[in-house]
């Protein structure tokens, strides 16, 4: 039970982490322009002057959409230089769904005058050897002709984790002001659409309805689309999750037949003399059951509690860590459902007592004249 447990809450958990830092960053599905760029650049803009913004009334359980645009980059300084992306973010960007991850600082103020603060990751800050307060010299290319770039002084005013080394090595964010300058856009013009859902399990129901309220110029894409490699990844563990669970089941039920088998074996005498006072095989094999059934209560109760405390600790004090490298986490992160809990209870009861029924034929071939006479 506490393998259960832990597999069921540690497994959805990593599956729900992840799930919640790749839309955070990306939205549960972007929308842009319909050509084959591939690259992450915003080339061609976006008018903002759509149906669908600012508020997606066309399809049911959109919370929130916001226009962004990324523009590649270099960031120089003393003794270091990094390739990098800027996002740019305007005053409708919802920086909320970021704000867990906040190691140091602030958030950038892109709702005022245009200004040079930006948010950096912690992976970056390292490597550029940068902290809060600091300027730094960015270089991006111009679209014209001219070889020279263009430059554009910032000051990191917070520091993020994600532990997402996709982002958190790539990207920088700041006022999407500063990208529709550098390529020359007009202020109504951006680069994509992030639209937020409420129920991740619709995302490809309600990717299908965004693209089909969308223009024939907009491309719609949803982040289970865009990055197949990490969700496909995470569906392996819906399968380990199953084995661990069918494994744990089936040596519950062998150690519960057993542990009834002896039960019987030690009780032939009283069987036979109970069937020599007139109790049918039925009535004796009840009473079996219900043994059987009171010591699986009392191991679904200590698995339950040292399985359940096992999970507060984690989830109190992250002990348990992981390399971001391969698991995108830094501690193994937990997910509580009780109706979970309680389907793995009953379900875990119904199959041994159902398996337990077999063992328990043994009952009927027991004759009272032998037993009573078996030492």
């Amino acid at each position: 039970m506490v393998m259960m447990i832990i597999s069921v809450a540690t497994g959805i958990g990593l599956q729900e982490k992840i799930r919640g830092k790749v839309s955070a960053f990306n939205g549960h599905i972007q929308i842009s322009n319909y050509d084959d760029n591939q690259s992450e650049v915003s080339l061609v803009p976006i008018s903002i002057n759509q149906e669908f913004y600012p508020k997606f009334d066309g399809v049911e359980g959109i919370r929130h959409i916001q226009a962004v645009a990324a523009k590649a980059g270099i960031i120089r300084t003393e003794d270091a230089f990094e390739g990098i992306i800027f996002k740019g973010v305007g005053k409708d960007y919802d920086f909320s769904i970021i704000s867990e991850y906040l190691v140091a600082g602030k958030m950038p103020d892109v709702k005022g005058a245009l200004n040079d603060q930006v948010l950096m990751s912690e992976f970056l800050a390292n490597r550029l050897n940068l902290k809060v307060g600091d300027k730094f010299n960015t270089f991006f290319m111009k679209e014209s002709q001219s070889r020279l770039p263009n430059l554009r002084v910032f000051k990191l005013t917070g520091i993020y984790s994600s532990g997402f080394r996709e982002f958190d090595g790539a990207y920088i964010m700041g006022d999407i002001r500063h990208v529709q300058r550098i390529n020359r856009w007009k202020p109504d013009q951006v680069g994509a659409f992030e639209v937020f859902i409420d129920d991740f399990d619709q995302i490809a129901q309600k990717g299908e309805e965004v693209y089909y309220q969308t223009g024939s110029e907009l491309n719609t894409e949803t982040i289970v689309d865009k990055y197949a490699y990490i969700f496909d990844w995470l569906r392996l563990f819906d399968f380990n999750i199953i084995v661990i669970l069918g494994v744990m089941i089936m040596v519950a039920t062998i150690n519960m037949i057993v542990a009834l088998l002896v039960l019987i074996l030690e009780r032939t005498q009283m069987i036979g003399i109970l069937k020599a006072l007139g109790a049918g095989n039925a009535s004796v094999r009840k009473i079996f059951l219900y043994n059987a059934l009171h010591l699986i209560v009392r191991g679904l109760f200590w698995g339950n509690l040292i399985g359940i405390g096992l999970l507060v600790i984690q989830r109190v004090t992250g002990i348990v860590k992981l390399n971001p490298e391969n698991y995108y986490v830094t501690e193994a992160p937990v997910y509580f459902n009780w109706f979970y809990i309680f389907l793995l209870n009953i379900g875990t009861v119904a199959i041994c007592l159902a398996v337990l029924i077999i063992p328990s034929m043994v009952i009927t071939r027991i004759s009272p004249a032998k037993s009573i006479r078996f030492d």
